[in-house]
């Protein structure tokens, strides 16, 4: 990676931190449409065993903490931004709160379950496979990880792409960024996610699209091979 898309990179990162630490006393007020992710969540939580501990991470406000503890399972969030470790340390269901973002986690063989809702479409395409061998590292032998994949329209990515370039920005095609000065999203083919799994040694095991007008949720549990 050149040095100029590396620093582009990291000011995104950045930025995306700082909107979401601005955001997160009313991330939650703002519901948007998400039918399928605790339905997933369920299914996930099925295969854990009984008082099996979940890394919820991101965990951002700890939305799914309620869902895990209810089942009889225990949960730990980790999260890059400090406001959203707030919101999910008022919940008080948590028996631990990390505040580390995906690229960072080194959990090994510490959970019988994972989820990652909602948060790779902030991860650029570099640093998927470091995301998913972290991801993968962190479960027990057998252990199942959740994680949805936003996708976009082919006009939106296609129009993000001719924009960004023309303005002389290190972007690759399925970055999006939306605003002057917050905000980045990836958007991923499936093949390509497939073929990142693989690499890690995940398997998918269940799948679903959740497709909206203009967006879509591709909702995976995976496990190692």
């Amino acid at each position: 990676m050149d040095e100029k898309r590396r620093a582009w990179l990291a000011e995104r990162r950045a930025a995306v931190v700082a909107e979401y630490d601005d955001e997160a006393p009313t991330y939650d007020e703002d519901e948007y449409p998400v039918p399928l992710h605790a339905s997933f969540v369920e299914r996930l939580l099925a295969m854990c065993p009984p008082g099996g501990l979940v890394l919820d991470a991101p965990c951002g406000t700890g939305k799914y903490f309620a869902q895990v503890t209810r089942s009889g399972r225990r949960v730990i969030g980790a999260d890059q931004s400090a406001g959203m470790l707030a919101q999910a340390r008022a919940r008080g269901l948590a028996e631990d709160l990390v505040h580390v973002g995906l690229q960072e986690l080194a959990f090994e063989a510490a959970f019988d379950a994972a989820m990652t809702i909602d948060a790779m479409e902030n991860v650029p395409p570099e640093d998927w496979p470091l995301v998913l061998r972290n991801l993968a590292r962190a479960l027990r032998d057998g252990g199942p990880l959740y994680m949805t994949v936003e996708e976009s329209t082919e006009a939106t990515i296609d129009e993000a792409y001719r924009s960004l370039t023309e303005a002389g920005v290190p972007a690759v095609r399925g970055e999006v960024v939306e605003g002057d000065v917050a905000g980045y999203h990836f958007y991923p083919s499936r093949d390509r996610v497939v073929g990142w799994l693989a690499d890690a040694g995940l398997e998918i095991v269940d799948e679903e699209l959740d497709q909206q007008e203009d967006f879509g949720y591709r909702h995976l549990i995976v496990r190692a091979r």
